[in-house]
C-alpha cells in the first residue's frame, strides 16, 4: 500500500498536527498514556523509584528545507538540533543528563558538511556537559533529517508542566518575540535552561512552556479550561525586526511563557527577583487568564492570529 495520497481528504494535510496527534492517541488506545507521562507537554515525564530524580524525555527533528537551508551554516544547523530539545526540557524547568540521534541521509551527503553539522552540536553538548551516547543512521534518498532524543532530569520536587493554570494567574514571558528568521534566532538562540530551573523552584509558577509555534498558537495550550489568555498587544516584548503578528506567529521563539498565581504583589515579587537573577535577560507580564464570559479593553483577539502548524502551514 503506498503511504501517499493525491486526494487532501485522505492525507493528513486534511487535520494537521493538531488533530492527528489526537488521532494518534486514539489510535495507540491505552498504550498512550495522558501527559505528562504520555503525549501533550513539551517532554514526557516518565515515574521515578522512590527518592530518585523524575525522568524527561524529549525528542525533535531538524529537517533540509524546513528547520534550515543552504543559507544556514551546518555548525548552526546541528546546534540547532540539541537546542531545540534542550528548550523543552528547560520548560520542564530540568535539566539534560544524556542524548541519542537518528540520521536519515541522502547517500550524496556532503562530508566536510556533516562534520561541521557535528562540530556545531559537540560545541553546544560540551557547554552543558551533556554526553551523546549513540544513535542510529539510514538513507532517505532526497532528503536530510536529524532527529534527537534527549534524556533529562527533574530539578527540584516537581517538573513544570502545561496544565496547572488557573484563571486569575498572570501571563509572563522571557526574552523578545518575533522576527526569528530575519534575525537568525531561529538558529542561534540560547536555551532558557538556568531560567527555567530558577522558576521551577517558584512556588507562584503554575504552569510553563518553550514558545515554539507562536505565541498565538500556543498560548492554548497553557489556557485552563473555561477560560481564555487576555494579552495586550503593547506589552508583548519584540525583537526589533518584529511587528505585532510577527511576534505572535512567527514561531521559533524559545522563549519560556508562563504562569503567575498570587496577582499582583506575587508578579511584582518574581519581576525583581527575576532582575537580580538574570540581569541580561527581559521577563515581562503580558496578560492575564480570566473566565471566558470577562472581557478587557485593549485585549487582544488571539483568534484573529494563526501560528505555526506542522502539515498545515
Amino acid at each position: 500500500m503506498n503511504p501517499f495520497s493525491s486526494k487532501p481528504a485522505a492525507s493528513v494535510a486534511s487535520l494537521g498536527e493538531q488533530k492527528l496527534l489526537t488521532a494518534i492517541r486514539r489510535w495507540l488506545g491505552r498504550s498512550a498514556p495522558l501527559a505528562p507521562a504520555g503525549m501533550g507537554d513539551d517532554c514526557a515525564v516518565l515515574p521515578a523509584p522512590r527518592g530518585r530524580r523524575t525522568s524527561l524525555v524529549t525528542v525533535d527533528p531538524v529537517i533540509y528545507g524546513e528547520h534550515f537551508d543552504d543559507d544556514v551554516p551546518p555548525r548552526d544547523a546541528g546546534a540547532k538540533l540539541l537546542k531545540r530539545n534542550l528548550s523543552d526540557i528547560a520548560a520542564m524547568g530540568g535539566r539534560p543528563t544524556a542524548a541519542v540521534i537518528a540520521l536519515a541521509l541522502d547517500p550524496r551527503t556532503r562530508l566536510d558538511w556533516l562534520e561541521a553539522f557535528y562540530r556545531g552540536l559537540a560545541a553546544v553538548a560540551r557547554a552543558h556537559d551533556l554526553p551523546i551516547v549513540g544513535g542510529d543512521i539510514a538513507t532517505h534518498r532526497g532528503g536530510l533529517v536529524a532527529t534527537l532524543t534527549l534524556i533529562g532530569e527533574t530539578t527540584s520536587a516537581r517538573a513544570l508542566t502545561r496544565t496547572g493554570a488557573q484563571a486569575g494567574d498572570f501571563i509572563a514571558v522571557t526574552g523578545a518575540l518575533g522576527g526569528s528568521l530575519p534575525s537568525r534566532h531561529h538558529c542561534r538562540f540560547t536555551p532558557r535552561l538556568a531560567e527555567g530551573q530558577w522558576l521551577v523552584r517558584r512556588p507562584e509558577v503554575t504552569a510553563m512552556l518553550d514558545l515554539s509555534d507562536g505565541l498565538a498558537k500556543d498560548i492554548h495550550a497553557l489556557t485552563p479550561p473555561k477560560s481564555r489568555p487576555l494579552i495586550f498587544g503593547d506589552l508583548i516584548p519584540r525583537r526589533a525586526s518584529a511587528d505585532l503578528r510577527a511576534a505572535l506567529t512567527d514561531g521559533e521563539d524559545y522563549e519560556l511563557l508562563f504562569a503567575v498565581r498570587g496577582g499582583a504583589p506575587a508578579a511584582h515579587r518574581l519581576l525583581a527577583a527575576w532582575r537580580r537573577a538574570f540581569p541580561r535577560v527581559p521577563l515581562t507580564v503580558i496578560g492575564q487568564f480570566a473566565p471566558r464570559s470577562v472581557s478587557a479593553t485593549g485585549a487582544l483577539d488571539i483568534s484573529a492570529y494563526v501560528g505555526f502548524e506542522h502539515l498545515k502551514s
